[in-house]
Order: structure tokens, then C-alpha cells, then sequence
């Protein structure tokens, strides 16, 4: 019995391995055709901006965000999109960049490259939430675009977990529909109520548009009803508020102070325009905006202002600029013990940004006699201090109170080989280094150089290029687009020569309008003495031949050439504000004319000074 019950033992236990080794079999029969499912799956996600390919799309977002400024996430989040209008951003997106086009600003470059340098950060969420608002963009813009697929697959956490799910039978569908002609509406709609539809029957019936869930069709949500859109903007004000701590930090090193302070050509205009003005300064009440160590709060105690309120935002500056008044018997003591000493000093130190002393200083809206500022930048306006002023001049000044500076005038002129580095590497010790010199100026052609140019180095005139108004300007025309024309200096020694780039300064006027007495001029110009705002020089990708049109062309040489100079270069600047605060984005188009009026452009070049 015990032999029978070992022996049925052992067949039941030899049954049962062939049923293991069948199940092991069978398992791995799925695992290979799990791993060849997986194979025919594995994709390569193709990026937004340029050909960079990832095999994950987590990695391609990733790609995006650091390289090309486009955060899908924080976008998608942000503006709470749901899955179709998902669809639709990346859609609107590769056709915007096929046609080299800004997707956020609309801006169109020239070529794939310029729209790269451009790309930029999202500013305001708002502007852009309508831009891919239309059902073409539902329409796959590129054939087999695997990212489509998988967007959903790859969401940060945290993300709302009822975001709608990917649905490759409506992609297929969508894919379908013949994309070389105009959208059909109705063709579209028709396919997406068709997979809602389907839907519905396990979800819960369509009620006025929404499903079971609430979710509806095609609606890019409004960011002003969800914490998402609130987050975002917090993080903008958190970067501008730390821009401005850096921005404003920089200025506590006094050596930056010793050098505006040592600039004779700032220090004599701001001294004359003070100084010398009694009639506009005696008896006045003052603003000094941005004062740093005090220096023109200084002047306008020295030339009989009745009060001077000096704003600066670094606290180090202002406790600084506090002391220096209260050394030189300027500080006013506003307690009444007088426990600082005799109250006869006007000067008042208030830390903060202008925008932000209302609470802080005792003064009325539109008390100030006198607006005063330096408020300066490379190329007049790195730094976007120029708006704190106006703010300054809206919220404080009388009607018909004075601004100093009152006028401030961008000009620009060509400059020739003598201004690069090429010359010093033409001949190294007698050696033929040109190579490096060639480099080195495509180089420059990317990015904006501050530095002192010699005035001898200038081949063309100089050209007037945009003024501002101070008393009058809007805070937004501190953003510009203008046109000029530069010509071959008339004393030029040759009859042609190459112009390798354009060189930018600035002037800033005090006149009659206030200075009644004695006017001034602060110019930053290559003909006169150097200032430590140097001038912003722009180098083109390749020179341009201009001379007096004396030369005779041939029928095949291209404007601008040594064979066919062009008699002058016609420029269009644009100077605007960067989405990184403080600084400016810089435009550059150039094209030459010849003699009968024929025209040859260059590509538009694009610079930040930051």
C-alpha cells in the first residue's frame, strides 16, 4: 500500500512538472512576443526645435526645457490643458518652427539656426494660451510623430491625474484625414464626437459637451480659474525678484562706484546740469532715483534744493549713501529730539525700489520739482532702469516738473577691419595666424561686445538711429524697430572699403527746456573722451564692401563685394526688452544698395546683452 500510495505519488508529481515545464514554456513564449510587441513599439521622438532624437520622451521634454526654452510640463500645467489641447500645442509648434517662426512671439528669423539663438522663455501665460486655439492643429503636422502617442505617458507627478488619456484609434483617425488640403471642420468634429461617443458608453453619456467626468471637448481651460496659472506667475515674480537682487547686489562693490564716480564725462554733465542751473535747482524738492553713494543727491543739496529724497534699492548703498549725507552735514534729521544734531540738512535717504516707497516716504504724489536719474545702461538700455523712472515721473513729478536727463539719442556707424582682432593676427612674429583672426569674427557675430572704439576705426558716418522723449515717452516705447543709412565717410582715403559691423552709443541731453542757464551733453561717442559705458559693437557674419559707386560692376558680382560695393548700407534695428529682466534683445538687419538702387540683403542677425 505504501508502495502504491509512493508510486501515485510520483506519477502525480511527474504529472505536475509536465504541467510546470508547460506553463514555464507557455510564459516564455509571451515574453517573446512581449519583447517583440516591445521591439515594433520602441520609438525615436523627434525634437520640437532642431534633430536631436531620444528614444524616451521624458528625456525629449527634458531636451526642450533646458536647450530651447519650451517647458511641456510646466506649459501644460500651467495653462491646465487637457489632452486634446495637448495635441494641438505640439502641432502648432512644429509648424511654427518648419516656417522658422517664434511659437510663443510670432517673431520669424531667418533661418533654422537664428530661430534657435532666439527662443525664449514663456513671460506671460495669458498671451499665449489662444495662439493654438484652432482645430487645424488636431491634423498631425508631422507624418508618424510618435511623440503624439506618448506625451501622457511621460507626465511630471504631481500633474492632475484626470488629464485626458491618449487614444491611438483617434490619432489613427485624425492621421487619416488629408492634411494637404484646407481642415474640414465638421470632419474633424465628427471624428472626435464619434471616439467620445464610443466612450460614452462606458463613461457615462455627453451632457452639454462634457463627459460623465466634465471634461470638454477640445477646451483649453482659463488659467485664471486654477492654482496652476497662480504657481506660474508666482515663479515669474520670484525670478524677477531674484534678477533684482543680483541686478542691485552688483552695485554694492564700491568698485563699480569708483568707477562711475571717476568717469569724467558723466560726472562733469550730471555736475554742470546741477550745479550750474540755479534758477531750477534753488528751493526745489528732489528725487533721486538710483542714487547710489548719493553723489547727485549731493549736488542738488550743494546747489539749494529745499528736500532731496534719494531712492536706492540696495540696502548696503542706501545705508552708505546715508552716512556719507550725515558726514558732509546734508542728512536730514527728521526726529524732533534732534538727537543726530541740528536739523538743517534737506537730504533723505529711502531703501527700496521706486515702485515700492509709497508706505515708506513721507510725499504726496506729484510734489517733486525736479526728477533726477542716472539711470543709463550699455546701449542706453541694458539694465531696463528707464522704467522706474517713468514709473518715478508718473507717480511723483508735478505737472511740468523738470526730468534730468530730459533727452536721451541711439546712434550708430559702420567700423572697418581695424576694429577686430584681425590685424594682430594677419602677422604673429611673422607668421600668418589669420585662421584664428577669421574665427574669432564669426565668433563676435553671436553675441553683442561692449568695449572702446577708436573713433579713426569708423568707415562710414555716424547716422541717428532713435530718440526718446523723456518728459512725454510711454513706458512700452522703450521697445523700438528703426531704419537708417550709412554712407562712406566723405574723407575716406580709398574709394571702397569693408565695413565688418555697426557700432551703437548713446547721448543723453540736458537742455534749455529745464537748463535754462547752462545745458549739457553726456555722449558716449567713439569721438569723444572714453566713459565706462564704452559702445556696443555688432559684427556682421561677413563684411560688406561700401564705397563712392565709382566702380564698375559686372554682370554677375553681387552687391557689396569688392568687385561692386554698395554705395551705402541700409540698416533696421530692434532694440527690446528680453524675457530675462534686465536685459535686451538686439536685431540686426542689413542690406546693401547699389548705384541704380538694387538691393542685396543679409540674413537678420539676432544678439542678447545680458
Amino acid at each position: 500500500m505504501a508502495f502504491i500510495d509512493k508510486q501515485k505519488g510520483e506519477e502525480e508529481n511527474e504529472q505536475y512538472r509536465m504541467e510546470e515545464e508547460e506553463e514555464d514554456d507557455s510564459e516564455e513564449a509571451e515574453e517573446e512576443a512581449w519583447d517583440d510587441w516591445e521591439g515594433e513599439r520602441e520609438s525615436e521622438f523627434v525634437c520640437l526645435f532642431c534633430d536631436s532624437q531620444y528614444s524616451l520622451c521624458g528625456s525629449l521634454f527634458d531636451h526642450c526645457a533646458s536647450l530651447h526654452h519650451f517647458d511641456f510640463h510646466a506649459i501644460r500645467a500651467a495653462l491646465k490643458l487637457d489632452f486634446y489641447a495637448s495635441f494641438k500645442l505640439i502641432n502648432f509648434v512644429r509648424s511654427q518652427v518648419a516656417e522658422n517662426k517664434c511659437w510663443s512671439c510670432g517673431l520669424t528669423c531667418q533661418c533654422k539656426r537664428d530661430l534657435q539663438n532666439h527662443l525664449h522663455d514663456v513671460v506671460d501665460f495669458n498671451e499665449i494660451k489662444t495662439l493654438w486655439n484652432d482645430d487645424r492643429y488636431l491634423i498631425p503636422f508631422m507624418q508618424d510623430d510618435s511623440l503624439l502617442y506618448s506625451f501622457g505617458e511621460c507626465d511630471e507627478e504631481g500633474e492632475d491625474e484626470q488629464i485626458t488619456p491618449i487614444d491611438e484609434d483617434l490619432i489613427k483617425d485624425l492621421m487619416n484625414i488629408d492634411e494637404r488640403s484646407s481642415v474640414d471642420r465638421d470632419s474633424v468634429e465628427k471624428v472626435l464626437v464619434d471616439h467620445l461617443n464610443r466612450d460614452s458608453s462606458s463613461k457615462g453619456d455627453l451632457i452639454n459637451g462634457k463627459d460623465s467626468m466634465g471634461h470638454a471637448l477640445c477646451s483649453d481651460k482659463d488659467p485664471k480659474k486654477g492654482p496652476l496659472m497662480a504657481n506660474s506667475q508666482n515663479h515669474i515674480a520670484k525670478h524677477i525678484k531674484k534678477v533684482n537682487e543680483g541686478y542691485f547686489g552688483s552695485y554694492s562693490s564700491f568698485g563699480i562706484h569708483r568707477e562711475m564716480l571717476s568717469d569724467k564725462v558723466r560726472m562733469d554733465a550730471y555736475g554742470q546740469a546741477i550745479l550750474k542751473n540755479p534758477s531750477l535747482l534753488k528751493g526745489a524738492v528732489v528725487m533721486d532715483v538710483g542714487c547710489g553713494t548719493g553723489i547727485l543727491s549731493l549736488f542738488s543739496a550743494k546747489a539749494g534744493a529745499s528736500r532731496v529724497i534719494a531712492v536706492e534699492a540696495s540696502a548696503k548703498m542706501a545705508a552708505v549713501a546715508s552716512q556719507v549725507a550725515k558726514d558732509n552735514g546734508l542728512w536730514w534729521n527728521k526726529s524732533p529730539s534732534g538727537i543726530d544734531g541740528p536739523q538743517k540738512g534737506v537730504m533723505e535717504v529711502v531703501h527700496g525700489m521706486v515702485e515700492e516707497i509709497d508706505k515708506t516716504v513721507e510725499l504726496q504724489p506729484h510734489s517733486v520739482d525736479v526728477l533726477l536719474s542716472e539711470w543709463m545702461g550699455y546701449c542706453l538700455l541694458y539694465e531696463s532702469m528707464l522704467g522706474s523712472v517713468l514709473y518715478a515721473r508718473d507717480r511723483w513729478l508735478k505737472p511740468g516738473g523738470a526730468i534730468l536727463p530730459d533727452t536721451a539719442t541711439i546712434f550708430v556707424a559702420g567700423f572697418g577691419k581695424g576694429a577686430t582682432s584681425l590685424p594682430f593676427w594677419d602677422n604673429v612674429c611673422g607668421f600668418d595666424m589669420s585662421c584664428i583672426g577669421k574665427e574669432l569674427v564669426i565668433d563676435a557675430a553671436q553675441i553683442p561686445i561692449v568695449d572702446v572704439l577708436d573713433s579713426q576705426d569708423l568707415v562710414t558716418s555716424s547716422a541717428f538711429l532713435q530718440s526718446f522723449d523723456l518728459t512725454t515717452m510711454k513706458p512700452d516705447e522703450v521697445d523700438f524697430t528703426a531704419t537708417t543709412t550709412l554712407e562712406l565717410k566723405p574723407s575716406a582715403s580709398a574709394t571702397w572699403c569693408w565695413c565688418y559691423g555697426v557700432v551703437l552709443w548713446f547721448e543723453t541731453g540736458f537742455t534749455r527746456r529745464f537748463c535754462r542757464e547752462t545745458p549739457a551733453v553726456l555722449s558716449t561717442s567713439p569721438y569723444t573722451p572714453r566713459t565706462h559705458w564704452s559702445q556696443t559693437i555688432l559684427t556682421f557674419r561677413e563684411p560688406i564692401a561700401i564705397g563712392f559707386g565709382k566702380e564698375k560692376r559686372g554682370k554677375l558680382e553681387a552687391i557689396g563685394t569688392e568687385v561692386y560695393p554698395a554705395v551705402n548700407i541700409d540698416l533696421r534695428i530692434s532694440i527690446v526688452r528680453s524675457t530675462e529682466h534686465r536685459s535686451i534683445d538686439i536685431s540686426l538687419e542689413a542690406a546693401g544698395v547699389g548705384p541704380g538702387g538694387q538691393k542685396r540683403s543679409w540674413p537678420a542677425q539676432l544678439f542678447n546683452l545680458q
